[in-house]
């Protein structure tokens, strides 16, 4: 049993549900990557995802490309971010860490050393946004052979077929988008991620987590109360925007954030 599902078993035995921070990688400079990795664990992450900046970062929100600008301005590469994981690594040994960003990266440097690399770092997982379940089988592989988790999206246009073909291939969780548009975006239905998310579970038993549109602690607490797990990526990487000139406060800052929203998610039984 790989750090994944050790962590979902071990939530779903204690009643709790998945808390998922996502930040970038190399903002706002790659020196504070690994710090704030752990600042989000001193907050109550249960899993972390480091966003692999790309020059096209087609299904995020001006938010995350700004920094994913801000990253490579610094150089930021694939490499260097496992660097950050293997370092991470170093003083824990538990947490998983997901890799979440697009193929490109990963086809230049070739997916069987990515795949080795990423296996050496600590790499749980990784979740290819523009990876289509028609080229997973050129990837996946690679992937398996070495305990790394493929994590795929799923949207609320989503047809149940493909929601079927996907809950084949996927392991690890399945990362259910709750809106149509982009990272940070506003507009979340409970009502419409609640019976997509009953139609998810009838393909599959992958703890499934919620993502985008997630903001504060009420809307993690609503989504909390039907998901697994739960995704918040655009506001914190909104507070990385804001201290970028003041990168040594960031830590307390992203912990403080994060426990808010462990406390309401624990608050309500998750």
């Amino acid at each position: 049993m790989n750090r994944l599902d050790k962590t979902f078993a071990a939530l779903k035995s204690a009643g709790r549900k998945a808390l998922i921070p996502y930040i970038t990688a190399g903002d706002p400079h790659p020196d504070h990557t690994v710090a704030l990795m752990h600042a989000l664990v001193r907050g109550g992450a249960d899993v972390i995802e480091l966003g692999v900046p790309f020059s096209d970062p087609m299904a995020d929100g001006p938010v995350i490309q700004l920094a994913c600008e801000r990253a490579l301005a610094h150089g930021t590469g694939l490499w260097d971010i496992l660097d950050m994981v293997a370092a991470f690594r170093r003083d824990d040994a538990t947490t998983p860490v997901v890799l979440m960003g697009y193929l490109n990266p990963i086809e230049t440097r070739g997916i069987e050393a990515f795949a080795e690399r990423a296996r050496e770092a600590g790499v749980d997982g990784v979740l290819i946004v523009d990876l289509a379940i028609e080229e997973a089988p050129d990837y996946l592989p690679a992937l398996r052979k070495r305990g790394i988790d493929c994590i795929f999206l799923l949207a609320p246009t989503s047809p149940e077929s493909r929601v079927r073909a996907v809950a084949h291939l996927a392991s690890g969780y399945l990362y259910y988008v709750s809106l149509k548009g982009v990272t940070g975006a506003a507009n979340l239905d409970i009502a419409s991620v609640t019976a997509k998310l009953d139609e998810i579970r009838r393909h599959s038993e992958l703890p499934v987590a919620v993502g985008f549109g997630i903001r504060d602690a009420a809307s993690a607490q609503a989504v909390g109360r039907i998901a697994d797990g739960v995704v918040v990526g655009s506001a914190l990487v909104s507070e990385v925007e804001r201290l970028q000139q003041q990168p040594e406060a960031l830590p307390e800052v992203l912990q403080g954030r994060l426990q808010t929203l462990r406390q309401a998610l624990d608050a309500d039984g998750g």
